[in-house]
């Protein structure tokens, strides 16, 4: 069991020719595109316009997924402004060149893994030699699957929903994965006790103990940036309340004393703050307490109803959320309170990758659950790969 994990969270990938600089020149064509500024605005960002040639099944399948869902658009060769080219016999080779300034971006090789690991890593070098961001293709994330027996497991997927594996056997209720900073290991809410308790569970043994099996309900589970705390709601001391402990369960402290139901704590990435979701005057709002623990601060969510499940984006910037109004919808709302919410797309339970630009929800479509991957500037998203008939509650590795 613990080379499967293993070989699941490992990307074995070599490199052998180096990226080349850009280097670029001032002066333009008659008649090239003109390339506007691109604002860092939640919905209203156009897409970067790219070419793709040269490229065949599953690897040009893989470029096209992880670059649409990170902002880009496919076009004409003579329409884009970068020119992304090159072969996958025998292992990629690769190019990237700007059309605007006549530079060449990148160019490289891949060898020592499989076409579809190769495909990932040469995304992200696209995204970081255009962009100067980090790219997504060879990150982690973890869901609920439900399965034919009724019964739900965690399972463990590449970003796009590929080369998943079942890290559970519960054969029960599961709920909420959260993932441990820095660790091969989750935490979760399993009913298997007969109680809805947490668990933290090592990937790579296969190994997990409880660390909160209190009376009463204990899920959502949310680790701190640093890995040393963890948050979750616990209904111990009455009603579902937001509480703080170490990873073992010791240093149990609890930060919310309200009648409301709390849920779905999240930490702010430099650990001060938790926000979660309570009622105030009978609304459901967002709301944020001390990690150390202290008074209570609203977040505005004006114009939009019942925001819920919130998760904060790495760079601290962005709360996503959960609003429940007539349907389901993925919205955005600065953290600093400076704007009212964007609505971006259809969905719920949002999760933040490590670049804080995209987002993995859960889509409903034909009564079933199913993952999508979207890119809050641009509002493109697309759908994974589905590992059962619903599958939900996603968390991204970080």
């Amino acid at each position: 069991m613990k080379n499967n994990y293993l070989t699941l969270l490992k990307v074995c990938l070599s490199v052998v020719l180096p990226i080349t600089v850009a280097s670029f020149c001032h002066g333009q064509d008659p008649g090239v595109i003109q390339v506007k500024k691109q604002y860092d605005v939640p919905g209203q960002t156009k897409p970067i316009l790219v070419s793709l040639e040269g490229f065949s099944g599953e690897v040009a399948d893989v470029l096209k997924f992880d670059l649409y869902v990170q902002g880009f658009s496919f076009v004409a060769p003579e329409t884009a402004q970068y020119q992304i080219s090159g072969t996958d016999a025998g292992g990629i080779q690769g190019r990237v060149a700007d059309r605007v300034v006549k530079s060449t971006l990148l160019t490289r090789s891949y060898t020592g893994a499989s076409l579809r690991r190769q495909a990932h890593a040469f995304a992200d070098d696209i995204v970081q030699a255009i962009t100067h961001k980090n790219g997504i293709g060879q990150t982690k994330i973890a869901f609920k699957a439900q399965l034919p027996s009724g019964n739900g497991e965690i399972f463990v997927a590449d970003f796009d929903g590929h080369n998943s594996q079942a890290v559970t056997h519960d054969k029960s209720i599961v709920a909420a994965p959260a993932w441990a900073p820095g660790r091969l290991a989750i935490y979760y809410t399993s009913y298997q006790p007969g109680n809805p308790d947490i668990f933290y569970h090592n990937l790579g043994t296969g190994q997990r103990h409880d660390i909160a099996a209190h009376s009463g309900l204990n899920t959502s589970a949310a680790a701190s940036p640093d890995g040393s705390r963890v948050a979750m709601i616990l209904s111990k001391g009455g009603s579902p309340d937001v509480w703080v402990c170490d990873t073992d369960g010791s240093n149990l402290k609890q930060l919310t004393h309200t009648p409301e139901d709390e849920s779905s704590p999240c930490w702010s990435p430099d650990g001060q703050w938790i926000c979660f979701a309570t009622k105030l005057n009978e609304r459901r709002v967002l709301a944020k307490v001390p990690a150390s623990g202290g008074a209570i601060q609203r977040i505005p969510t004006a114009g939009v109803s019942n925001p819920t499940e919130p998760d904060w984006s790495p760079d601290g910037k962005w709360i996503a959320f959960t609003s429940q109004g007539g349907g389901f919808d993925i919205c955005v709302v600065p953290a600093d309170g400076s704007a009212p919410p964007t609505a971006l797309v259809a969905g719920e339970d949002p999760s933040w990758s490590p670049n804080s630009r995209t987002l993995v929800f859960t889509h409903r479509a034909g009564g079933r659950y199913s993952l999508s991957v979207l890119d809050v500037l641009t509002k493109q998203y697309k759908d994974i790969a589905r590992i059962s008939g619903n599958d939900s509650q996603p968390a991204w590795a970080k």
